[in-house]
């Protein structure tokens, strides 16, 4: 049990939440006030806002608002007057001037690379509230009612409980017949386990089960269901209030796509500059990965822009005005645009935003990023990202006991991490983004890019649940996640989903659902500003608080000695201590989460 008065929280705190941010989504000229609250421990006597307009630092006088036996809050308004502001605090006491930035307090100058950022660029209203469920359509659900007659030329048909062949060449190969049809017969197992928000990995023509190498970008893949099917799943999604996202690839196409046979073969075509050929002949050309079925596109080709992402006539726009699509994860999308001396990368991502805006301010962009995503999330391109960076390899750095090494490309054993270096990790990569855009990333524990975070994790897979519920930013899902699917590796996390409930993990299952009751029940694990309490190797203790409510949680991974005995003035949330219950009953770990009164 904690007792909130005795921990020691940050002894300065500001984030982009509504509690120090008045105006979430400003317009230029308008005014917004931020706010600050200093421990008296500092002995502060002036606080400054130092903001950058116009390129120009400028000092803005900060005022005392209020004062209680521990902390003063101080308050400031500046003018947004550029569409990217960024700024920083200067607290002056009797001996020394400290700055206060998106990585802390420091008692030196520091770069502006940490600096919050306030920008004029919005996020979709439903972010705060979605909970993403990711499904790979061949492996969640044949059809009853519109059962496959006919497999693809490409394929290898399997039963649904066929182990996959993972890292073999069949891996792509296998067809196990799911279908859009079947993800729409299952619209209410996903209602009822509370998610809102679906994201489909590829519908397109293909000629492998993941289909990021596709054949066309014109209709939907017949052995989904084909167009139909996809305006089907949309609307059921939709009457049981759930949004729908695909996944395209700006990147690179398939081989067999008619715009690649047609450049390759014709070198006067219209589409000659769609790809990045290197010979002559033009039978060697720029792939992703390598892998030559993966030809890699060449945006400087204003036409393949009109093709793909770029106005009315675009694959983006096709989808979401003829199948009222509520938006794109964009597929390798650090590398798109993106060769040698050419980066059109932020074009890329600014004209997609456009194109998208035509219908609406609700429609949403993700860019899929494994790596530092900042330089890309500036707030005038992608909303948000696969937060893999600041999310998943902390945690698996924490939790993680079955990694030998690391599964993203560095020949490096994975990183091991304790529970202050987790929060350092996540603090530094979060404070390089507008809040806003942090709350639009994507977090995940894995995806069909990954091992399964079960098969990392081990016994510390409830713990990464809660991280996921309720840290800020939109939690994802990996369908069979939820019923204990394991998989060590890529191709081994793919794996069909079990629809026989005898074979799930019903405690993990139990999990989920709790702990997404508990998000969608409190604003604060939703919309909340983030205060780290206290860290340690094997605990870590944060806030997540907006003008509604005040939540303090603890995450564990082993027994500690206590910091405190007892909640003074806080009640314990109705369901929340799981370390109490039937979920882990052998562990020596576990999830507590009190509401601050």
């Amino acid at each position: 049990m904690f007792n909130a008065s005795m921990l020691a929280p940050p002894r300065v705190h500001h984030d982009g939440s509504e509690l120090y941010v008045s105006t979430m989504v400003p317009k230029i000229g308008d005014e917004v006030t931020l706010s600050i609250r200093v421990d008296h421990s500092l002995a502060v006597d002036e606080v400054f806002v130092r903001v950058i307009f116009d390129g120009d630092p400028h000092f803005i006088r900060a005022e005392l608002q209020s004062e209680s036996d521990n902390e003063t809050w101080w308050s400031a308004m500046i003018t947004q007057t550029n569409h990217r502001v960024n700024y920083r605090f200067a607290l002056q006491s009797a001996d020394r001037t400290y700055w206060f930035n998106g990585l802390g307090l420091h008692d030196r100058d520091v770069s502006d690379a940490h600096d919050f950022l306030l920008t004029t660029y919005s996020v979709p209203a439903w972010v705060d509230d979605a909970i993403f469920y990711q499904i790979f359509p061949d492996r969640f659900a044949r059809s009853i009612d519109h059962v496959a007659t006919s497999s693809p030329e490409w394929a290898i048909p399997a039963r649904w409980e066929t182990p996959v062949a993972a890292e073999t060449p069949a891996g792509v190969k296998q067809w196990y017949g799911g279908s859009l049809w079947g993800i729409a017969e299952h619209i209410d197992y996903l209602a009822d386990l509370g998610v809102n928000a679906l994201y489909l990995t590829p519908f397109f023509p293909a000629n492998s089960n993941h289909r990021y190498d596709a054949s066309s970008f014109d209709t939907v893949d017949p052995f989904l269901g084909g167009d139909e099917a996809l305006r089907s799943l949309i609307e059921t999604a939709h009457q049981a209030g759930i949004r729908v996202i695909g996944d395209l690839t700006l990147n690179h196409s398939g081989n067999e796509h008619p715009w690649f046979v047609e450049a390759q073969i014709q070198p006067d075509s219209p589409k000659s500059d769609f790809y990045l050929f290197t010979s002559a002949d033009r039978q060697s050309y720029v792939s992703f990965a390598d892998v030559p079925s993966l030809p890699k596109f060449d945006h400087r080709s204003g036409a393949l822009q009109k093709k793909l992402y770029n106005g009315p006539d675009s694959v983006i726009s096709r989808y979401i005005s003829d199948f009222d699509l509520d938006g794109w994860r964009i597929d390798v999308a650090q590398a798109a645009g993106r060769y040698r001396e050419t980066d059109l990368s932020r074009e890329i991502a600014q004209k997609t935003r456009r194109t998208m805006a035509e219908f609406g301010t609700d429609r949403l962009l993700l860019a899929e990023h494994q790596f530092d995503a900042s330089v890309d999330l500036q707030g005038d391109g992608w909303h948000g990202t696969m937060a893999y960076a600041g999310f998943t390899k902390p945690i698996w750095g924490w939790l993680g006991k079955n990694i030998e090494r690391d599964q993203w490309g560095a020949p490096l054993p994975s990183p091991r991490l304790n529970g202050t270096q987790l929060a350092e990790m996540m603090t530094e990569f979060s404070s390089l983004i507008p809040w806003k855009n942090l709350l639009a990333n994507m977090n995940l524990l894995d995806s069909h890019d990954s091992s399964r975070f079960r098969s990392v994790s081990g016994d510390f897979q409830p713990l990464g649940i809660a991280l996921l519920l309720t840290l800020p930013g939109m939690p994802m899902i990996f369908s069979g996640d939820e019923i204990g699917i394991d998989g060590l590796g890529m191709e081994a996390s793919r794996k069909p989903f079990l629809w026989n409930e005898a074979e799930w993990d019903h405690d993990i299952y139990d999990l989920y659902r709790t702990l997404i009751r508990l998000r969608h029940t409190h604003s604060a694990l939703r919309s909340g500003g983030l205060r780290w309490f206290s860290t340690g190797d094997d605990y870590v203790i944060f806030e997540r608080a907006n003008r509604e409510e005040t939540l303090l949680i603890e995450v564990s991974r082993a027994s500690h000695d206590p910091l405190v005995s007892s909640v003074n003035g806080s009640s314990l949330l109705e369901g929340a201590d799981l370390t109490a219950g039937k979920l882990m009953p052998e562990l020596s770990c576990g999830f507590n989460m009190w509401k601050v009164e």
